[in-house]
């Protein structure tokens, strides 16, 4: 297979995210619970896209997800990568529960706050005792979008969820704030110098450009919240 045919994200340096292979876009909304916990996800809209487009990383773009060039106007985006390139096992944290365990990456957080229904995924981990607990515990990481959170069985498999390579923009209507660039299903994301990040099954780009953690998202966009209108 050509190279440039294969699906991937090209970060740029100090522009957009460039996205090969002719990978399926859309735009997803939190659906939250009584408590404004997020409980599910809502397609929005399909977009139609090419073989490559390019995505706005600096949240300037008047032609919102795609980059119209706005960030060669006025003050020039800074778009300097800052993460590291540590595997999700350096990052980390192993909590043991009663039934299952969980892995828990805190610095990949988007604050997508899935983790939050039926109580909090570290009490139910903590406490997980039945059936019932416990597929609540792996569909609450299944809904993690940065892959901050993994249940893991006391034989230690990770279940993971079977995810499609996809590009989904997230919207976070309950906080009225446009959530970060979710990127599905192991699709490899190559920075400015051309090396690769190690591949998780589930990453969140930024998109407001004021992740300190470029090209990740750190969840400064909840800074903004409010923002979002319909």
């Amino acid at each position: 297979m050509n190279q440039s045919n294969k699906k991937k994200i090209k970060v740029t340096k100090d522009g957009p995210y460039q996205v090969t292979g002719h990978i399926p876009f859309n735009q997803l909304g939190f659906v939250a619970d009584k408590k404004g916990a997020s409980s599910a996800y809502k397609e929005i809209q399909q977009y139609k896209v090419d073989e490559t487009y390019y995505l706005c990383r600096c949240g300037k773009s008047n032609n919102y997800p795609f980059c119209d060039g706005s960030h060669l106007q006025g003050e020039p985006f800074d778009g300097t990568e800052t993460s590291g390139h540590k595997s999700y096992d350096q990052m980390a944290e192993k909590i043991e529960g009663e039934q299952v365990d969980l892995l828990d990456a805190e610095e990949l957080c988007a604050v997508a706050r899935f983790c939050d229904t039926y109580g909090s995924t570290w009490n139910l981990v903590a406490d997980s005792n039945d059936p019932k607990s416990i597929e609540i515990i792996k569909q609450q990481c299944a809904n993690c979008p940065s892959g901050r959170l993994t249940m893991v069985t006391k034989e230690g498999e990770r279940l993971e969820a079977e995810l499609p390579q996809e590009i989904s923009i997230l919207e976070d209507i309950p906080a009225e704030a446009h959530g970060p660039i979710w990127v599905k299903g192991g699709i490899p994301i190559e920075d400015a110098n051309g090396h690769f990040y190690p591949i998780r099954n589930r990453v969140t780009l930024c998109r407001c450009g004021k992740s300190k953690n470029k090209p990740f998202c750190d969840a400064t966009h909840m800074q903004n919240q409010g923002e979002l209108k319909d």
